[in-house]
Order: structure tokens, then sequence, then C-alpha cells
């Protein structure tokens, strides 16, 4: 515990809990949506091609980081392009995501430098964020805020019941496209903190957890919001605590022992009207 009050002073430990708030608050918002529209291989599918993106970027231009967010950006299109419908989907994705990681390795073949900023997405890096990467995490995390703002409501309509929201006029395929841009700027961007790996347990166990305690789809958001927030900066706590342990560990125990608190303590998962 003193390791904590040690770090806790120091720049990269508060640019780590900042990161990790905005990215938990990203991934909280997000997640319901995931879950009830069963996109959690999309979340894998597109957090693994966050890597391509960035060995592509660190070969053209030396930033594997702008590299990422465009290469999920262009996942996210063609995704929305190609597996519109939900039978479609994880076929989609299964494909995409073996041509992708296999131009990833190309990619890295050819760069000759050290290729560590890179495999950093594989594994997370929360404590080597700078200054230019969290006004980045700022503006994504803005980002999805504003847009889920403007497309929630008709969002879950289309989530819940999509016929009959394309019969009422939604227009469900524009929806489903922007959300899926929205999905994979939050999911690079907690890319950055637990590792492509362990990204489902930021953007997925915490919305699984709050609709087993939650019925309104409100409800169920801020729960989502809360548990990523206890799960990211919790786990950072505790390894700079330890001084020994990498955040993702702990971000997944504490993650994984909100889901099954909410398993034992909670009811089967579903909507109400809010």
């Amino acid at each position: 515990m003193s390791n904590l009050f040690i770090y806790i002073h120091q720049a990269f430990a508060q640019h780590a809990l900042l990161a990790g708030a905005l990215v938990a608050a990203s991934c909280g918002l997000i997640g319901p949506f995931v879950i009830s529209r069963g996109m959690a291989f999309a979340v894998h599918g597109t957090s693994e091609l966050a890597f391509t993106g960035a060995a592509a970027g660190l070969l053209a231009g030396g930033n594997p980081v702008a590299g990422a967010y465009i290469g999920s950006l262009a996942v996210a299109g063609v995704l929305g392009a190609l597996g519109a419908k939900e039978r479609e989907r994880d076929s989609t994705i299964g494909v995409i995501l073996a041509f992708g990681l296999g131009l990833g390795v190309l990619f890295l073949s050819y760069y000759h430098g050290f290729a560590t900023q890179a495999t950093n997405i594989l594994f997370g890096n929360i404590f080597g964020v700078s200054n230019d990467q969290l006004l980045l995490l700022l503006g994504v995390c803005i980002a999805a805020l504003i847009t889920m703002l403007i497309i929630y409501r008709p969002l879950l309509f289309a989530s819940v019941d999509p016929d009959v929201a394309q019969a009422k006029g939604v227009p469900v395929r524009l929806l489903g496209t922007v959300y899926l841009f929205v999905l994979a700027l939050t999911v690079t961007s907690a890319a950055q903190i637990v590792g492509t790996l362990l990204v489902l347990s930021l953007a997925i166990t915490p919305a699984a957890a709050a609709q087993r305690l939650a019925t309104k789809p409100s409800s169920i958001t801020l729960l989502s919001i809360s548990f990523a927030l206890i799960a990211s900066l919790g786990g950072i706590a505790a390894s700079l605590a330890s001084g020994t342990v990498k955040p993702s560990i702990f971000v997944t125990i504490i993650s994984f022992s909100l889901y099954i608190f909410a398993r034992l303590a909670g009811h089967k998962p579903g909507y109400k009207a809010s």
C-alpha cells in the first residue's frame, strides 16, 4: 500500500488513472448495446485488428496509435457494409479478422525498427500514456458520449426489435454502422490499457454484470459505467500498490468478480421500459 501513496504523486500514475477513467466511461457506455445486439465477437475482432492498424501506422509514419484508430474505423466501415445482417456478422468478422491479422504480421516483417509500440496494443501499456494520448482519449470519450446521446433512443429501439423499428422508419442500418464506429474507437482506446487480448473485461463484462442487477436501460448503462470504472481504476491502483503485477491482471480479476457477484445476486438479463 505504501507504493500506492508514493506513485500517486507521479505524473505517469496520474495519467494512467485519468486514462483508465476515460476508457472505462466509454466502455461502460457502449457495453449494454454490445450485449443487447450480440456483438461480443465484434468487440474481440475489432480490438485485435487494432494491432494491424498499429503495425501499418508504425510502418507508414512511426505512429502506431493513430494507425490503430484509423485501422479500427476502416474495419468498422467494412463490417457495416458486409455484416449488416445479424446472421452474417460473425462470419464476416471471422473472415476480416483472419485476413487482418495476416496483414499485421506482414507489416511488422517489413518494419526494421523496434515494434514495441505496436505490440503494446496487444498487451496494453497504461503506464506509458503521454499527454498527447491523454488528449486523444479525452476526445474519443467526448465524441462517444455525444454520439450515444444523439442515437441512444432510436438505437435502443433498433436493438430490441429491429423489424418493428425498420417498419416505423428508423434507419436501422445507419444506426448500426454509426454504433460500430463508436465501438471501434472505444475498443481501440481500451486496448491501450488492458490490451486487445483482455479488452472484453471493460467493454463487455461490466455491462453483462449490470444487466443482471437492473432492468431499465438507463439504470443498466449507469451500472455498466460504474462497474467499468471500479474495475479500471481499482486495477490500476492495485497494480501501483503491488509494484510488480500488471494492471490488466487486476482489471480482469475485479471485472470478473463483479460479474460473479451479479450472477449470484441478480436476475436473468432483459430490458424493461424506462
